[in-house]
């Protein structure tokens, strides 16, 4: 009973943030009673770290398997696709990060995918950085990819054209 309210919490705050999270229209899209949400999370603020931590479980599940993948196309760019919900809350967590458990969130989220990411993109783009500057590039970039995503460009074919743009940029500024 309790999955379905975070599953559906989680997904609103994905496409809607902070003013998508109400119990009211939450418990009519769950078909529950609002009695049912205090039941199991006495109020939002407990309700909200049971999201935090739900994304940052599925932040791990990520992670695992960017780190099986050996190319950016297509295999980190079909991870990005299936784990949409995911993305898109963590762009809600940096809309938010004025809040200190989003900001939390958000940093130990960025770990550990970020780890991840960057060891396919070390090898795809075959780079000869050392790790400061592979961080520092990989900041700048997951700042813009995040300003750039919508639902409606969130494709297949955008992720490509991002990513392809991405390699062009820094091996030009490597030159």
């Amino acid at each position: 009973m309790k999955k379905v309210w975070i599953e559906n919490g989680y997904l609103i705050f994905s496409k809607k943030g902070l003013v998508g999270l109400k119990i009211e229209p939450l418990a009519k899209i769950v078909n529950k009673s609002k009695s049912s949400f205090y039941h199991h999370f006495a109020d939002l603020e407990i309700f909200t770290d049971e999201l935090l931590t739900h994304h940052l479980k599925k932040s791990r599940e990520i992670a695992q398997k960017e780190y099986k993948a050996k190319n950016i196309n297509p295999e980190l760019i079909n991870i990005l696709i299936e784990h949409k919900t995911d993305i898109f809350f963590n762009q809600q967590l940096r809309f938010n990060r004025h809040i200190k458990s989003f900001e939390t969130a958000l940093l130990t989220s960025n770990k550990l995918v970020g780890e991840a990411f960057i060891a396919v993109w070390l090898n795809d783009l075959n780079l000869k950085l050392n790790m400061s500057q592979i961080e520092g590039i990989f900041s700048i970039a997951l700042d813009n990819f995040f300003l750039q995503i919508t639902e409606k460009n969130y494709t297949h074919k955008w992720l490509t054209d991002y990513f392809e743009t991405l390699k062009t940029s820094i091996q030009k500024l490597m030159k």
